[in-house]
């Protein structure tokens, strides 16, 4: 992908000066992409390349790298396009919150969410979401990577996450707890029925959600504040909540997991608590997105009925 700088031509005379710069990305050589850019501009190549050289005078910085075959963002050429695109996004969003609030919330959502999460618990949510909203449209993304929301196009990211949660310039909020529990099949404890304290865990099969690692551990907080960490080396490492609960409920080892998606098996006696007194830290569910100022109502809405249904789900 290259980054392309448009220049427009304003009457003001703010700290903008006469140009007002617009950034945009094109996966087109630049040959074709400043054609295409100046007809878009009704304006000549010859002009909009002297329009750029007169905004780069003017900030005093080298935007763009050139060359007779291709050119190149700068680093600094790339911080002024993310804030010019956040002054852009605000600007056009003002009215169409003010038309859209007007009238039910319409128009498309892109989501990405985390492959458990949207399995297990958001996939539901959304079907009596839309049921509700018809005049919305979602174009949902399961992922098991963090998603740069802003740079893949997306209005609205939800995530399943552990403390600390990461700094981010991307506004986040906290839609609910997950609470976590430490479980194995009885027909496994039976094998192992020593487990006390969590130095027992050390020796024991584990399995674990996630990607491979140089080590492994987990930290269990005990009844009276304490906290222990539990070094292990797992026979099964997924990003496959399911697969990992196949594994667990067949006996193959110890794992932690959401509460939500074993209730059922705990009710029933298939798996079982290890080490009661001791818990696993709860994780986070998430929902990221780029903004609150001039959100549009669609996503508002979205964001609120997460919130009100993780709220009832965990009732």
């Amino acid at each position: 992908m290259r980054l392309l700088l448009l220049v427009r031509p304003t009457m003001g005379r703010g700290r903008l000066g006469q140009s007002q710069a617009v950034l945009i990305l094109e996966d087109e050589l630049h040959r074709t992409v400043t054609s295409s850019v100046g007809r878009a501009l009704d304006m000549p190549k010859s002009t909009l390349s002297r329009r750029v050289n007169q905004l780069e005078r003017r900030l005093g910085v080298r935007l763009i790298q050139r060359s007779t075959r291709q050119f190149q963002v700068t680093e600094i050429g790339q911080a002024y396009y993310r804030h010019c695109v956040a002054m852009m996004a605000e600007a056009e969003s003002a009215e169409d919150v003010i038309e859209q609030n007007r009238s039910e919330p319409r128009g498309i959502i892109r989501l990405s969410c985390n492959t458990p999460l949207l399995s297990f618990w958001v996939a539901p949510i959304l079907g009596r979401f839309m049921a509700q909203y018809p005049a919305i449209e979602l174009f949902v993304k399961s992922y098991n990577r963090r998603v740069d929301v802003i740079n893949e196009g997306y209005d609205l990211a939800l995530n399943l996450c552990f403390p600390p949660l990461e700094d981010s310039e991307l506004v986040m909020k906290v839609l609910a707890k997950s609470p976590h529990v430490l479980v194995a099949s009885s027909a496994f404890l039976q094998r192992f029925p020593a487990l006390k304290l969590p130095a027992d865990l050390s020796d024991v099969p584990s399995i674990v959600w996630g990607t491979t690692q140089s080590h492994y551990s987990w930290q269990l907080n005990g009844p009276n504040g304490e906290t222990a960490q539990v070094r292990h080396a797992p026979r099964l490492v997924s990003d496959n909540m399911a697969v990992l609960k196949s594994a667990v409920l067949e006996g193959a080892g110890i794992a932690i997991l959401p509460r939500t998606i074993v209730k059922d098996e705990l009710a029933d006696g298939r798996l079982l608590k290890v080490i009661d007194q001791w818990h696993p830290i709860d994780g986070v569910i998430t929902a990221v997105f780029p903004t609150r100022r001039g959100l549009v109502p669609s996503v508002r809405t979205l964001i609120d009925f997460l919130a009100k249904s993780f709220e009832e789900y965990s009732e």
